[in-house]
């Protein structure tokens, strides 16, 4: 039977009222005691960190520590937001076997229920210092994480192996640390040693800001070599590998290395640490990984980085990235990514300064050095112009957006990377960071350039080691200081536009222009040599690991995207034939003549069937060819400095 429209208006008033009477709900849970908040005030006592890496074959590092100035309700803190990470990665789940005690007898903690990384301390009154012991269980396997020890070399973390007070800055918290490694090993760091004797260490006191950023690298193959005999101040290339053949670096590559630190110095003019060491490990068994610290480096390459020199140009504008960090990210810092201590928060809104501008000047002291040609810079550029051209995940997202990524997405696995984007600040923030020098050239007409910029803010201070912050609005001011422009106006335009042209001007201006070939270039093969990849991003859209054949990554509508193709496929054959990259390459080229589809085996999960790609255009391969009609700003960018 219908209801009249007045039957049903007063059926829909009353029936939410009756739903909410029936329903308050439960109330809220009591909030946990507040934290405290960090006070730039001295901590009343210190912490004596005593760390032994001797278990290297169960990669357990055996932690003790004395802390004193103990008061009531202490809160000790695990570090969680770590700078060069930008995000909150400390491995807090690699903390085991926590026994805190005082006086001989146990003290009872209890893990703050809404911030794991805090462990609430009952000391009995009267207390003042507590014995803290602990194992930090460094990976087993890649399977748990990224490898930090093996049986010939370690990487110690200082922030993995310490637990510190709640309420002050971190540098003002006296450490004093010791370190015990296995038999006959070496180690670097930027820490300076008070005494040594056997297989332990003491460093000199330091503040747990000051240990944090001062990792050690360690191992039975070691190597350390001057990089500036004739310098007031000490920088050194500390190597550690898998094996001793690893060790032989010829005196062109040292040379190389020498250059860069010169460089840098005529590019920043001025030094912001008491010496550097470039920690550098050759290894297939640990992580070969690049972290920033101030007056040193985490950099980590394949073990034949010196023996096969020739062939892997790519990898070798890490050290000029991470020794321009002491510069831009560890001297001058972005101020919101500044923090008291290692549980605030951090923000990335400066991202692109930060990594952008590091990229940049990576490139170009690479170039300058030595460490890479002109050409190997060109093919960079080349390859990051191509990419950022046909980039799908800048119609819907800006790049700006993407200093959030180390938040979003520590860099986990992507199913479509350029359509979701990630961490673009990198090579995009690079590309506008090109563009702005060719733009200061331009308008100059050769008188200024990005290095007088690079001079007037990173080189303050000259030898001090102490942070300086900055913002947006400070980078903007130094521009114009170098060359008056609309800087704030052409920064919104390349970080917070949707749809817009990729960032290239800086190409063109530089007297280049990109074009396509059916062969890479040297140092593209290089790369995908050394990674054992097919790499047909350009042409069908995929890139493929050729060790078994699986898709590494597909383009976002590409011909290989419209096949239905995705990461994690494995392909199995192609036109009949068994897999490899040379099979695979070869259909693509016999397709442009014979336009047939390139027809894929494929397997995925438990599933096979086969797909057809109609693809006939041929290889596709990206180069920087010369313009002759612009003047080649970019040669001048990349030329050596006198």
């Amino acid at each position: 039977m219908k209801r009249s429209l007045a039957a049903i208006a007063i059926c829909s008033l009353a029936f939410p009222v009756a739903v909410l009477a029936a329903s308050a709900g439960p109330d809220a849970v009591a909030a946990t005691p507040p934290m405290a908040t960090p006070q730039d005030r001295p901590y009343g006592g210190e912490i004596h960190l005593a760390v032994d890496t001797t278990d290297v074959e169960r990669r357990i590092v055996h932690v003790h520590e004395r802390l004193s100035g103990v008061t009531p309700n202490l809160v000790l803190l695990y570090p969680k937001w770590l700078p060069g990470n930008h995000a909150p990665t400390g491995p807090i789940e690699r903390l085991a076997g926590l026994k805190i005690t005082a006086n001989g007898a146990q003290v009872l903690w209890r893990r703050d229920p809404v911030d794991i990384y805090a462990f609430r301390v009952q000391a009995p009154a009267g207390v003042k210092s507590i014995d803290i012991d602990f194992d930090y269980l460094s990976p087993t396997s890649a399977k748990v994480g990224p490898p930090e020890m093996s049986g010939n070399m370690l990487i110690l973390i200082w922030n993995t192996v310490v637990l510190y007070p709640a309420g002050y800055y971190a540098r003002q918290i006296p450490v004093e640390a010791t370190l015990t490694l296995p038999e006959g090993w070496k180690f670097g760091s930027a820490l300076e040693m008070d005494s040594t004797g056997g297989t332990r260490t003491t460093f000199k006191p330091v503040s747990l800001e000051t240990l944090i950023d001062s990792p050690v690298y360690a191992g039975r193959y070691a190597a350390r070599l001057d990089l500036d005999p004739t310098g007031k101040v000490p920088v050194s290339l500390d190597l550690f590998a898998d094996h001793s053949a690893s060790l032989v670096v010829k005196p062109e590559q040292l040379e190389a290395h020498r250059a860069l630190v010169q460089q840098a110095y005529k590019l920043f003019a001025s030094h912001h640490y008491a010496h550097y060491d470039f920690l550098y490990s050759l290894s297939e068994e640990v992580t070969q990984k690049g972290l920033e610290h101030q007056q040193s480096s985490e950099n980590g390459a394949s073990p034949d980085s010196f023996t096969d020199w020739d062939k892997l140009a790519f990898h070798r504008e890490l050290l000029p990235h991470e020794f321009t960090h002491s510069w831009n990210g560890k001297f001058r810092r972005p101020a919101d990514l500044w923090t008291p201590n290692y549980n605030v928060p951090m923000q990335n809104s400066l991202l692109w300064v930060y990594e952008g501008q590091t990229t940049y000047w990576g490139f170009v002291l690479a170039a300058r050095s030595g460490l890479w040609t002109k050409q190997d810079a060109l093919d960079q550029f080349a390859i990051d112009t191509a990419y950022y051209e046909a980039l799908t995940g800048a119609q819907w997202r800006a790049l700006q957006d993407t200093t959030n990524d180390p938040i979003i997405n520590y860099r986990r696995p992507m199913s479509w990377r350029d359509f979701q984007r990630f961490e673009d600040y990198y090579h995009e923030g690079a590309m506008i960071w090109l563009d702005a020098d060719t733009l200061i050239r331009e308008r100059s007409q050769g008188k200024r350039s990005l290095d007088d910029f690079a001079r007037a803010f990173f080189g303050i201070n000259d030898g001090s080691v102490t942070v300086v912050t900055y913002t947006f609005n400070d980078l903007v001011k130094a521009l114009n200081a170098v060359e008056p422009y609309d800087w704030a106006r052409f920064f919104h335009q390349r970080l917070d536009a949707v749809a817009k042209p990729a960032p290239l001007d800086g190409v063109r201006r530089g007297g280049y222009r990109l074009i396509f070939t059916d062969t890479p270039s040297e140092f593209q093969k290089g790369r995908d040599d050394s990674l054992k990849h097919a790499n047909l991003m350009f042409s069908i859209g995929l890139d493929i690991d050729n060790k078994d054949g699986t898709v590494t990554g597909t383009i976002w509508d590409s011909p290989a995207f419209k096949a239905n193709i995705t990461e994690g496929t494995q392909i199995l054959a192609v036109n009949g034939a068994a897999y490899s990259g040379e099979v695979l390459k070869n259909a693509v080229t016999e397709a442009r003549s014979t336009k047939a589809p390139i027809e894929l085996i494929l397997k995925n999960g438990d599933r096979f069937r086969v797909a057809r790609i109609e693809y006939y255009d041929g290889l596709h391969y990206p180069h920087l060819e010369r313009d002759v009609s612009v003047p080649a700003r970019f040669d001048d960018i990349v030329a050596a400095r006198k």
